[in-house]
């Protein structure tokens, strides 16, 4: 049938009419606004996100453990929108996948993967989500909860076809057998045994793997296995980034103040500020608002000493100076090395003052010998004056809460290393409640500080002066 002039400038009209609502509607796609180069939610103010992208190029197994609302959902769905659509940006320094991809995206439970994963990847029914619509293809219905989707068609710029599938972990590990995949994404926390069998699905496939989460079960097994892996273990392989309120620009104060009054005590770190949150697991459950002071001169008068504990992987050292007037102790330096030789600790040691004493870990006494003398000799023959600390764990331990819950010690925020041990510093949840004696070097170096250390504090030596001279003769 011959259409008439007036039907094929009516046809024209539709068909623009929806060219042009098409080109409006990707143009407003959150995917297409989001990480501008200018304006309020421009990229430079969200540089943990940031990285937490560039960290795909190296690296197979990814963390964003950070603070309740900072973005690590959205962080996590948009890295999936790119890798579904190949539609990286310009100013994209991550893992990039030239063809159409095959992925997971996980949560919690149905109903959460539904409610959070699904909804900010395909939006609600009020909006859309960061796929952009005119790239869905396909959605098979899920069957576990109502309105829930099991599995999306995307199209890649390839001209091919991606897919992803949502996936819970009260699935279960079985559940995650079987099919190779090009990445998996975990909004909220896994299993480990969950995500040991994700892992095994991108073998073949030399996939990416990345969480998303605020660290509320404390220094689980997927947590540590990124917080405490050894460098030759993760290098290469994992990544963690930690992202709290401070790092985000759409927070304000107002909203900080009533997120925190509805956090219980224990959760504050986690939700705040992406640390594991330890709860009674905590050796020190103290604030470090509490305990953590600005850096200051130590006047020449507060006597000093230092605690030591050696070891190959890691050697600690930590300074501490007594108030006389208060009685408080401040730790004000650190030392932090790993696979050092003798010398060049006993170096950057003397280098805070060769006059200030030091107690050290007892093992160095017989458990290490090099040539038939014992750390502590060699030490001593390098210059540091040491003596063995008593090593009564509990006691120890006992005596260091003490002082930090009466404020009679306090830190210098100026010691990174040790704050970050403090924050991992706990017990396990099995049986007893055992320390977990992994990265506590400089907790270790404190305890025999305040035990042992306290006696031996001393100031510098003042100078002697001059012998007068009389006439020719010295007297």
């Amino acid at each position: 049938m011959k259409l008439q002039a007036s039907d094929r400038e009516q046809m024209n009209h539709l068909l623009n009419r929806k060219s042009v609502d098409a080109e409006r509607q990707r143009r407003q796609s959150p995917f297409v606004t989001m990480f501008p180069d200018t304006g309020p939610w421009r990229r430079e103010l969200y540089p943990k996100q940031i990285e937490f992208f560039r960290a795909g190029l190296l690296n197979k197994e990814r963390l964003f453990m950070a603070a309740n609302r900072v973005g690590k959902t959205v962080a996590g769905a948009y890295e999936t929108t790119c890798h579904l659509t190949g539609r990286y940006p310009d100013w994209w320094e991550g893992r990039r996948f030239e063809h159409a991809t095959d992925g997971w995206a996980c949560g919690t439970t149905s109903q959460t993967t539904r409610d959070v994963v699904q909804s900010v990847l395909l939006g609600r029914s009020t909006g859309q989500g960061l796929i952009p619509t005119e790239a869905v293809l396909k959605t098979v219905a899920g069957h576990s909860v109502a309105g829930s989707v099991e599995t999306v068609w995307v199209r890649h710029i390839s001209g091919k076809d991606s897919k992803l599938s949502f996936k819970s972990y009260e699935q279960g590990r079985r559940s995650f057998e079987g099919e190779a995949k090009d990445f998996v994404w975990c909004d909220e926390e896994p299993p480990m045994d969950v995500y040991g069998e994700m892992l095994v699905r991108l073998m073949t496939t030399k996939g990416l793997a990345w969480m998303t989460f605020t660290p509320l079960l404390g220094m689980s097994e997927v947590v540590s296995s990124f917080l405490e892996a050894d460098g030759e273990e993760s290098s290469g392989s994992r990544y963690v980034i930690q992202a709290g309120w401070k790092d985000v620009p759409h927070l304000d104060e107002e909203e900080q103040r009533k997120l925190i009054a509805s956090t219980p005590p224990y959760q504050i770190k986690a939700r705040s500020e992406g640390e594991p949150a330890l709860g009674a697991g905590a050796i020190y459950p103290i604030g470090e608002s509490d305990i953590v002071v600005p850096v200051r001169a130590i006047p020449e008068e507060w006597p000093r000493a230092y605690g030591m504990d050696v070891g190959w992987n890691c050697t600690a050292v930590v300074w501490g100076a007594a108030d006389p007037g208060s009685g408080v102790i401040y730790l004000y330096s650190e030392h932090y090395q790993g696979q050092g030789e003798p010398a060049s600790h006993a170096q950057a040691i003397r280098g805070r003052g060769e006059w200030i004493s030091g107690v050290i870990d007892p093992a160095c006494l017989g458990s290490s010998q090099i040539d038939g003398r014992t750390l502590m000799q060699i030490y001593g023959q390098l210059g540091l004056n040491l003596s063995a600390a008593e090593n009564a764990v509990e006691a120890g331990i006992t005596e260091v809460w003490n002082l930090l819950v009466s404020g009679r010690l306090k830190v210098m925020e100026s010691l990174p290393n040790w704050l970050r041990e403090f924050r991992k510093y706990h017990r396990d949840d099995k049986g007893a409640g055992k320390i977990v004696k992994r990265y506590d070097h400089l907790m270790d170096a404190t305890r025999y500080l305040i035990v042992s250390g306290r006696p031996r504090m001393d100031t510098n030596p003042l100078p002697r002066p001059p012998p007068r001279r009389r006439g020719l003769l010295w007297s």
